[in-house]
This record gives C-alpha cells, sequence and structure tokens, in this order.
C-alpha cells in the first residue's frame, strides 16, 4: 500500500505541471484515484492476515499499562506515569493505521522470497512488518521492567499483574501496576570530615537535587552524582568522576521514609582528591589525524605567544586569532567550564574538523598539568554545487547554484566565499501571463570573520564564537514580457550566540537598491488598467539596521512542549529623513536618483509543539508583522512587504493571491493570473496535527487563518486598509496532507480548501455550505495541491 501511495504522489507532482486548462480534469483523476487507493487499502487491510498464523499462534496487537484505583498518586501524574511505563514494553505490538495493518499483509503477500537480496525481499522486510506473536513477549521480562522503573520513582511496595485476553486469535496485554504510598526523603547525610574536597561537596548542599520531604527517586541520585562532579571540576578536580560519589540509601526506617548518605568511596584515587591548576599551554594548528599518535612537544622546540606555546612550522595561522580563544592559561586552575568555553570558540571558528585535547601530568607533587590542543584543519579551498528543480502549478524551472570558499582567506580563519547563481521559470500551460516565462543571474561575494570587528570593545559571548561578516549582491531579473530589474545590495553586521537555545543578528547597515529597466509595452498598458502593477517596477532604495533574534528549545527531545520564537526589527531612512525633512506628499527626497524608503518593520513570529504521545503532535503558530512608513513614504517598499498564501502559509491560497483586507483581486487574462498581493501589516495563525502512520510516513490535517492589510487607505483596493474589524477579514482555509520523511529530507504533499472568504459580503463569507466534492467545477476551482520539502513551521 505504502508503494502505491508514493506512486500516485509521484504521478500528482508530474501532473501538476500539466497545461492549466487541464487542473480540473487532473484534479478529478487525481481524487478518484485516492479513493481507489483508500479502497484498495481497505480491500486488502480488511482481509484476514490471521490466516497467516500458524495453528495456536495469535497476534499481539495491545500492550498497555495501568495503575490501580489507589490514591497513592494524584490523578495529574497518573497519565504521564502509565505513557511512561508502556514505552519500556517489549516488544512493541504489531503497529495499525486506522485499525489496518497494511505492512503486515505485504509482508504475508510477499511469502518466502528464493534470495535474501532482491526487490521481492526488499519489499518484504523494508516495507512490509513481521507479525509480533504473543509468544514473542515474555510477560515476566516486562514486570520485571516495570517494577524496577516503579522503584526508582520511589515506589519501593509495587507489584505488577498482567491479563492476556485474545479475540479473533488477536492478543492484548494488560499489565496492571498496584502502588502504595510513595517513599520520601527524611534526612540527607553530607561528608563531614575537614579534607578540603569533603569541604567542597558539603558547600553545595543548598543546590542539591537530595532536599528533605521530596520523594525518592533514582534519576535525581544519579544527576545529583553529575552535579557534584560539575562543580568539582569547575574548582580543578581534574581527575574526580561521578562514580567516585556514593549515596547510601536506607529504606528500613518505617512509615514510606528513606535516610541518604553522601559520601566519598573509600576506592577514590589520591589524584582525584586535589585541585590541579595549568602548567603550560601547547597549540598544534596544522595536527593531521594520519599521525595517529598525539605529539608531545617541549616548551623548547615550540614558539611562544603572549605564554602560550604553538607548534605550527609552516605558520598556517596567525597566532593571535587562536591565542584569543583559550581561555586557560598558566597558572589558573583548571576549570571544566572554560575547557568547554576553549572547545567551543575552537569549533565555531569553523575552520578545523576536529578538535582535540590531551591533558598531561607535569608535576605530580605540585598537581601540575600541561594541555595539548590539536587541531585538524578542513580543507581550506572548496567548491559546492547545487541544481535545484522548482515547481509550482503550471510553473517550472531550474536554478544552477556555484559557491567557492576559503575557510583559512587571510591565516585567521576567516571565511571568504564567492557564489555565482542562476535560474529560469517557464509556464507549460494556460494562458501566458506577466508572471511566467522568466530568468535570473546573480553573484555574491562575503568576507567573515570569526570574531567581532567595532571601533570599541565589545565581547557579547564567551562561550559561543561571535561573527562579523560584510556581503556585496547583484542580481539580475528578466520578466521578458514585462520588465527588467537590477537588484544591489551591502550588508555589514555581526551574528553571535547567546546560548544554546539564543541567537542574535544584528546589520549595522543593510542597503538594498532596485531599478527597473526595459519595461515593455504590454506591461506598461496593463498599469492602465491594474495601477497596483506600477509597485513592482517602482526603484526602492533601502538603508538602515536590521536586527533579529531567536529563541528555541525544540532541540530537548525530552520535554513535551517546545516553542520557537522569532523577533525581527528592520529600520530605514529614519535619520537621514529626519534630517532632510523628507515628506513624500510635500516634499519627496532622492538619492541616487531614487526615492528612498523611511519605515520601521517589525515582524514576530512563535510556535508551539505539544507531543500528544511519541507518535502525534500538535504544532501552532502565530505571526504578527506591523511595517509603518512615514517622512519620504507612504508604504513599505515592494520587496519588503507581506504576503499571504503559498504553501508555507494559508496553503488552501495561492501565494500572494489573497487580501489586502476584504480586496477582491483582479484576475487577469484566461489563467486567471491574481498580480501580487501585498500589504504593510500581515497577522497569521495555523495550527497542525501531525500523526505518524508508519516509519518514514506522517500524515497532518491542518487550519490556517490569516491575511494582510494596508497602513493607509488606498482607492485601487478598497477594503485594504488596517481597522478595528480586521478580525472580519481573516481568509480561513484547511486541509490534510502526507509527509514523507527520508531523513536527509521531508517531502510534504498537502490538500487545501477555503473555509472562509474575505472579500465576498460580510455575511457570506464562511463558504462550508458551497463546498461540493462531487462537483468538478467546484473542485478545479477550490482544492489547492502544494508540493514542498520540509515543514510548513
Amino acid at each position: 500500500m505504502t508503494i502505491i501511495t508514493i506512486v500516485l504522489l509521484a504521478e500528482m507532482k508530474m501532473k501538476a505541471i500539466s497545461m492549466k486548462r487541464q487542473e480540473g480534469k487532473m484534479l478529478n483523476k487525481l481524487i478518484r484515484h485516492l479513493a481507489m487507493c483508500f479502497v484498495l487499502l481497505l480491500t486488502l487491510s480488511a482481509c484476514s492476515n490471521i490466516k497467516y498464523l500458524k495453528e495456536g499462534e495469535n497476534l499481539y496487537v495491545s500492550g498497555e499499562v495501568e495503575l490501580d484505583d489507589s490514591d497513592s498518586i494524584p490523578a495529574r501524574f497518573r497519565g504521564p506515569l502509565e505513557s511512561d511505563l508502556e514505552e519500556l514494553l517489549r516488544p512493541k505490538p504489531t503497529s495499525s493505521i486506522f485499525g489496518l495493518r497494511p505492512r503486515l499483509y505485504i509482508y504475508n503477500m510477499m511469502g518466502e522470497p528464493k534470495k535474501k537480496t532482491g526487490v521481492r525481499a526488499w519489499i518484504k522486510n523494508k516495507v512490509g512488518k513481521a507479525p509480533v506473536l504473543l509468544s514473542d513477549v515474555n510477560v515476566e521480562y516486562n514486570q520485571n521492567l516495570l517494577r524496577n522503573r516503579l522503584e526508582s520513582r520511589g515506589f519501593f511496595n509495587a507489584s505488577i499483574s498482567a491479563d492476556s485476553t485474545i479475540s479473533n486469535r488477536k492478543a492484548s496485554l494488560l499489565y496492571t501496576a498496584h502502588t502504595e504510598r510513595i517513599f520520601r526523603t527524611r534526612n540527607v547525610t553530607w561528608p563531614k570530615d575537614t579534607s578540603l574536597i569533603s569541604r567542597e561537596i558539603a558547600a553545595t548542599k543548598e543546590q542539591s537535587l537530595l532536599q528533605p520531604r521530596r520523594p525518592y527517586n533514582l534519576d535525581n541520585i544519579i544527576t545529583e552524582r553529575e552535579r557534584i562532579d560539575n562543580v568539582l571540576k569547575d574548582k580543578g578536580y581534574f581527575f574526580f568522576s561521578p562514580d567516585h560519589i556514593l549515596v547510601q540509601v536506607d529504606s528500613a526506617l518505617g512509615n514510606n521514609q528513606v535516610d541518604m548518605n553522601v559520601k566519598i568511596k573509600k576506592e577514590t584515587p589520591e589524584n582525584a582528591k586535589h585541585p590541579y591548576k595549568i602548567n603550560n599551554v601547547f597549540i598544534y594548528p596544522e595536527y593531521s589525524l594520519q599521525q595517529g599518535n598525539y605529539v608531545i612537544a617541549s616548551s623548547e622546540k615550540a614558539e611562544n605567544y603572549k605564554g602560550y606555546y604553538f607548534v605550527d612550522p609552516n605558520r598556517t595561522f596567525r597566532k593571535f586569532a587562536l591565542a584569543r580563544t583559550i581561555f586557560l592559561n598558566k597558572g589558573d586552575t583548571y576549570n571544566r567550564d572554560l575547557q568547554n568555553q576553549t572547545i567551543s570558540q575552537l569549533v565555531g571558528m569553523g575552520t578545523f574538523r576536529f578538535v582535540k585535547t590531551n591533558y598531561i601530568v607535569a608535576d605530580s607533587a605540585n598537581h601540575l598539568l600541561d594541555v595539548h590542543y590539536y587541531l585538524t584543519p578542513q580543507q581550506k579551498k572548496t567548491i559546492r554545487t547545487e541544481l535545484l528543480g522548482k515547481t509550482a502549478a503550471v510553473y517550472n524551472g531550474a536554478e544552477l547554484n556555484v559557491s567557492w570558499r576559503h575557510r583559512n582567506a587571510f591565516k585567521a580563519a576567516e571565511l571568504l566565499r564567492f557564489s555565482v547563481y542562476g535560474g529560469y521559470e517557464v509556464q507549460s500551460g494556460g494562458g501566458v501571463n506577466i508572471n511566467s516565462n522568466f530568468y535570473r543571474y546573480g553573484a555574491e561575494a562575503a568576507l567573515t570573520w570569526p570574531r567581532i570587528i567595532a571601533p570599541f570593545n565589545w565581547s557579547p559571548t564567551r562561550r559561543f564564537v561571535p561573527h562579523t561578516t560584510t556581503l556585496v549582491a547583484y542580481e539580475f531579473l528578466n520578466r521578458r514580457q514585462a520588465y527588467r530589474l537590477n537588484s544591489m545590495r551591502f550588508a555589514w553586521g555581526y551574528q553571535w550566540q547567546e546560548s544554546i537555545k539564543k541567537d542574535h543578528n544584528l546589520n549595522v547597515l543593510d542597503v538594498g537598491y532596485v531599478q527597473p529597466r526595459n519595461v515593455t509595452d504590454f506591461y506598461l498598458d496593463l498599469i492602465e488598467q491594474y495601477p497596483n502593477l506600477q509597485r513592482a517596477i517602482d526603484r526602492q532604495f533601502t538603508f538602515g539596521p536590521t536586527y533579529k533574534f531567536t529563541y528555541t528549545n525544540t532541540m530537548e527531545n525530552t520535554r513535551r512542549n517546545t516553542m520557537y520564537f522569532l523577533g525581527g526589527l528592520d529600520l530605514s531612512g529614519n535619520i537621514t529623513g529626519l534630517l532632510m525633512n523628507a515628506d513624500a506628499n510635500t516634499n519627496p527626497k532622492n538619492i541616487f536618483g531614487a526615492q528612498f524608503s523611511q519605515y520601521i518593520k517589525t515582524e514576530l513570529e512563535y510556535r508551539n509543539y505539544f507531543k500528544l504521545t511519541s507518535k502525534s503532535t500538535i504544532a501552532a503558530r502565530a505571526m504578527v508583522g506591523y511595517g509603518y512608513s512615514y517622512g519620504n513614504s507612504r508604504q513599505l517598499p515592494y520587496v519588503k512587504q507581506f504576503f499571504a498564501g503559498g504553501p508555507n502559509s494559508l496553503r488552501a491560497f495561492r501565494a500572494r493571491a489573497i487580501g489586502p483586507g476584504s480586496y477582491d483581486p483582479d484576475r487577469i487574462g484566461n489563467n486567471n493570473f491574481v498580480p501580487d498581493m501585498t500589504g504593510d501589516i500581515k497577522m497569521e495563525l495555523n495550527a497542525e496535527y501531525r500523526g505518524k502512520i508508519v516509519s518514514f510516513l506522517d500524515w497532518a490535517a491542518f487550519v490556517d487563518a490569516g491575511n494582510i492589510w494596508l497602513q493607509n487607505a488606498d482607492s485601487l483596493r478598497g477594503g485594504g486598509q488596517f481597522t478595528k474589524d480586521f478580525a472580519k477579514e481573516f481568509a480561513v482555509g484547511g486541509g490534510l496532507g502526507l509527509r514523507f520523511d527520508f531523513s536527509v529530507l521531508v517531502l510534504r504533499t498537502d490538500f487545501a480548501i477555503p473555509f472562509r472568504l474575505p472579500y465576498l459580503p460580510e455575511n457570506e463569507r464562511w463558504v462550508f455550505n458551497k463546498i461540493n466534492f462531487r462537483d468538478p467545477e467546484w473542485r478545479s476551482n477550490n482544492i489547492v495541491f502544494n508540493l514542498a520539502i520540509g515543514y510548513p513551521f
């Protein structure tokens, strides 16, 4: 069944590029194929897989854990604990999709292949999946797993019973956990001897996870040992480890209480009980892994630079660039946090493939360490070539990108990058319109320094490497039916990572200039009919700072609820406009022959991901964008305006084809082409349920809502201005989709239909009553198919 689905999706992609006038027929056939595919799935999976089982075998289809009815566990903790316990059960039951088991059917249908390799064997073992039998389940083993987990959570007197249910040779197992009152900590005792290390450990007890009255938890004990080790490592105890800590637990006190005694093991080696200091620091910037064993240099044979010893006979790196990344100096007490900062800085420079550290005892009596940093450089010069193909409705195109990089351009880990690109897009069907058949090419040069270059001393972070980047870019766009555009950009800015979760990007100066050329008479005639088209060929000149801040904890896979936040600020011509007393209506000002833009633009985006189960997630996104134009501008420049619709926005509407507000966009030509609809304000809400079907195939149900608006009223786009009634002008749509997760990329397909059209009369905007999947014309006009790579958010 999975193979059939993939074939159909490939067919969809090929048909999507057919002639526009055949779109309705294509959608009709597509829906029929999907319906036939679904019927086939039902038919095949409904065919009993039981007949393939041997006599006496039962298919294992469900394994659940249920806590008993005792009130020892609060209701809010019962569900998560039951889910946690169910994850321990082995093996996992035979998987199903809406109660069906197509993968099991495929496995059975393939029979026994004659060869271990080949198409038939691959389909059987990769597409199909072998049945899990009740006899495969070791119930006693699972009971022990559950009991051990409960004991580690403080339920020392827990017991597990198991009960099986067999119906029509399909078996389910229910494990019932019988718990009593959880054990809690009564007292925690810390080392009391007078040794330095014991005093260091005892001094941290206020920050300890082991506190009186808290429930016993083995995970907390393990984490506490690691916490103590981290504290000692930052105080110089290089040879100490968590295994040297012993936490004795006495559970025989009665009344469901335990006492804990934290102590250092007797067998702890002597060198682990003493803090160490740094002696000499050696740096090997050209170390090769092919050398095998570490090279141990002496201070007499290395070159001294500000207290660091360099072993770099070919002088491949400038010493100051590496010395500034080392945070451990001669005479310092060893500190693991500073060591991690050093490694992070060296790796973050982007020049080294591997960074290894070797500590050698230089003086055991005085507890001194020599530290050796072995740096293996990446290939300095590389060329990367990418060929991209794209398709959307009747438009098809390709793009070629070639990038040359030098990772140590001036021997201080600078990244020098030159790239050129070229691409085209053609219309393969439907009436030719102004948006078809264009090509573009361009070039970009960028230089990045792994440090902050500024007229004042500024170091925003020590753990991560900040970067300074300057960029120059040019692009030529030729829409042969309409116009040509020359675009130029210059930027100077900084990027730094405050923490693993927080990123900053500040362009102190970001200059953009767009100049139109060779506007065709055909396009000028269209402007007479549709004046909005003029915006695309206006000269545009923007200059000013831009800033973006990103926060995310989505990398924390153990969290049930994660989030992503992006905030941005874009300023242009603010001080210049004020100094020149610019006014777009009475006193417009030009620079380089173009009326420069004066505005303040901000964007906010928030995403939330909530895991319902290990196989299902609810993802939501809220976006707000606001652009305020003043002085020398009445609206944002065309390239800075917001738009809605498309595969990553309102998926029931084509890109840039909705809004602003309640304005009904003009449809031009026999292809019903809609000129790009853009605005100064944007609001968007998205919600998506994501569920897993099989290992690489997920499905989603989604709803999108939002629109764009204008800051000022526009007589050419009535109803487009933002007002207090903006919520009544939301466009709403929704649909279903499949996601093919191939690890290296995610291929996404979405089918969406509109639920609410903001340009209809106010009491007729909800269009649920007009949905008619049986009507070919309705399907052709309303079903939007999106094929994209990656998730929409």
